[in-house]
């Protein structure tokens, strides 16, 4: 199913339509400020455990998920005075913030050394999604074959994975370009991805 959001202005009454469709446990495609997005409730194992297969991604490999705010990120991951001085600055943002995780959250979306990738992007659809939602979703891209180009458009995500996830979002076209990944776990940042997100903003 594909449903035209507004991403300027995302519709309330279209956003709590996607949003009842992740609390049962359903997987979207959607917008992003990188790329169109695979995502769900981080609290849904069930959910969580598709997208791993729809991805073909061992679940020893997990995804990073995406908050609404950065105080919403505080709520699942540790952030030191630094890390929040820097994070402050530059979000919402094409960045993803690798932190230690707070317990809350599942074990499903953690690394070996207990640590999150945590995304605030620039994109009204999804800010909105995850405001509505009220906690996180998984956030990976709707990329299932790494030798094949990222898809831009809804109606090709509809074409290649509508059978696969519950509801495509069309927001406009995104034009693919992957963030930067930082992590902030220790004393000073070390850059694991330069992506879209410009790092020179961090030193």
């Amino acid at each position: 199913m594909l449903l035209t959001i507004n991403p300027d202005n995302p519709q309330p009454r279209l956003i709590s339509q996607v949003v009842d469709v992740i609390r049962q446990g359903g997987v979207i495609c959607y917008p992003t400020d990188t790329v169109y997005g695979i995502g769900c409730d981080i609290f849904s194992q069930k959910a969580v455990k598709r997208v791993h297969q729809i991805k073909r991604r061992p679940q020893h490999k997990p995804c990073s998920f995406m908050c609404h705010s950065l105080k919403e990120v505080s709520d699942y991951c540790q952030i030191s005075n630094t890390a929040y001085r820097l994070m402050r600055r530059n979000l919402p943002g094409a960045y993803t913030f690798v932190l230690p995780a707070m317990k809350i959250v599942p074990k499903i979306m953690l690394s070996k050394q207990k640590t999150a990738g945590i995304r605030v992007p620039e994109n009204n659809i999804c800010l909105a999604l995850i405001e509505r939602l009220g906690n996180p979703i998984l956030n990976t891209s709707a990329i299932i074959d790494e030798n094949e180009e990222p898809l831009t458009h809804a109606y090709e995500i509809e074409e290649r994975l509508g059978n696969l996830v519950d509801l495509v979002i069309d927001g406009g076209p995104v034009y693919p370009a992957p963030s930067s990944v930082l992590s902030l776990v220790g004393d000073t940042v070390e850059v694991l991805r330069e992506g879209k997100g410009d790092v020179s903003r961090f030193f």
